[in-house]
C-alpha cells in the first residue's frame, strides 16, 4: 500500500495514477494535523488496514494531477540519518555515524529546496533509502528490526557543503536547513518491498543522471542500522531514518534545477532549486572537478 497526505494534508492511498481520500475510514485517529494522523495512522495500521483496503477497492480515486502530494510525514519527531554506510567500492564497513536532521526540513513533491545565504563552498544532494518506523523502538536487534519497520520512501538529504564555522565538521550547519529534506511521493508498506537491500536508487539533476546506485553496497543494512539507531535513541511511529548513501556522483545543485529521484517500487519524488543569490558552481559531479575538488576538499572532506 502506498500512503499519501494530499491538498489539506488529507490521508488517501496511491492507487495506479489516483488518489483515493481515506479520511472517513480512519477519521477517529487522533489527530491535530498531518503528522499527527499519518503516525496515528502507522501506529494503529494492523486495526485500519482492512477497511482502508475496502475502501480502496471500491473507489476509482481522482487523478495524482487534481491534487497536490504533501510529505507524507510532514514534521516527524525524529530523523536520524547515516553518515556514509554505502561501501563505495571498498571492502571495510568503516566507522558508525550519524546525525539528527531537523524535522522542519522536511518538503514534499513539487516542492522547492531554498539554498540559504551561507557562505557554502557548493550545495548537493545525496540520495537515500528511507525507513519508516512502525512502533516504539529501542534497543532493537537487527534480527527483530523487520516488525519494527512500517515502510519506505525516497529521501533527499540535501547539503550545504563546507560550513565548519568553528573549525570542525558541522552537521547542524550543513545539513538541517529549512527545505534540506525532501520525501515521498508515498510511503509504501514494508510488506510490498521483498528485500530492501536489493532496490536500485537514482537521483537526476535537469535530466542528467548523478546517482546510480544499489542498496545492496550497504555497509550495514537496512535491519543493522534499525540496531545502531535504537541502541542511542528511542523511534517512535513516524519517525524516519535515512541510510546513507554512496557518494560517487555527487555534485551541486543550483537556481533553476530539478531534481528528481527513484528507488525500485517506491515512486519518483521530484523537486525544485530556487536560489535568490544566483550562485553557479561546475555542473560536473565532484568525482570529476579534480580542480575544483581540491580547492574545496579540506572543506567539505567530512562527507556524510
Amino acid at each position: 500500500m502506498k500512503l499519501v497526505l494530499f491538498d489539506d494534508f488529507v490521508p488517501g492511498v496511491l492507487k495506479g495514477g489516483n488518489v483515493v481520500d481515506i479520511s472517513e475510514v480512519v477519521s477517529d485517529v487522533p489527530h491535530i494535523d498531518g503528522q499527527t494522523w499519518m503516525a496515528g495512522m502507522i501506529e494503529r495500521f494492523d486495526q485500519y488496514r482492512s477497511a482502508i483496503e475496502s475502501a480502496v477497492d471500491a473507489n476509482g480515486g481522482v487523478p495524482v494531477g487534481q491534487v497536490r502530494l504533501r510529505p507524507p510525514l510532514p514534521e516527524p519527531g525524529r530523523i536520524v540519518c547515516m553518515a556514509g554506510n554505502y561501501m563505495e567500492g571498498g571492502s571495510s564497513k568503516g566507522d558508525r555515524d550519524s546525525f539528527l536532521k531537523s524535522p522542519s526540513a522536511i518538503i514534499g513533491p513539487g516542492d522547492t529546496v531554498v539554498l540559504p545565504d551561507a557562505p557554502a563552498p557548493h550545495f548537493h544532494h545525496e540520495a537515500e533509502l528511507g525507513v519508516v518506523i512502525g512502533r516504539k523502538a529501542r534497543n532493537v536487534r537487527a534480527a527483530d528490526a523487520k516488525s519494527y519497520v512500517f515502510g519506505f520512501l525516497n529521501f533527499i538529504d540535501v547539503s550545504a557543503r563546507g560550513l565548519n564555522p568553528n573549525g570542525n565538521n558541522s552537521f547542524w550547519w550543513q545539513k538541517s536547513w529549512d527545505t534540506f529534506a525532501p520525501i515521498g511521493p508515498a510511503i509504501v508498506t514494508a510488506d510490498e518491498i521483498a528485500d530492501p537491500q536489493a532496490l536500485g536508487v537514482k537521483l537526476w539533476v535537469s535530466g542528467d543522471l548523478r546517482q546510480d546506485l544499489r542498496t545492496d553496497d550497504m555497509a550495514r543494512s537496512v535491519y543493522e542500522v534499525v540496531e545502531y539507531v535504537t541502541w542511542i535513541t528511542t523511534m517512535k511511529p513516524g519517525d524516519i531514518i535515512a541510510t546513507g548513501t554512496n557518494h560517487v556522483g555527487l555534485g551541486p545543485i543550483q537556481d533553476g534545477d530539478r531534481i528528481e529521484m527513484e528507488i525500485e517500487g517506491l515512486g519518483r519524488l521530484e523537486v525544485s532549486v530556487e536560489d535568490s543569490w544566483k550562485r553557479t558552481w561546475p555542473r560536473e559531479p565532484l568525482s570529476r572537478m579534480s580542480a575544483f575538488e581540491s580547492s574545496v576538499g579540506a572543506k567539505w572532506g567530512g562527507a556524510a
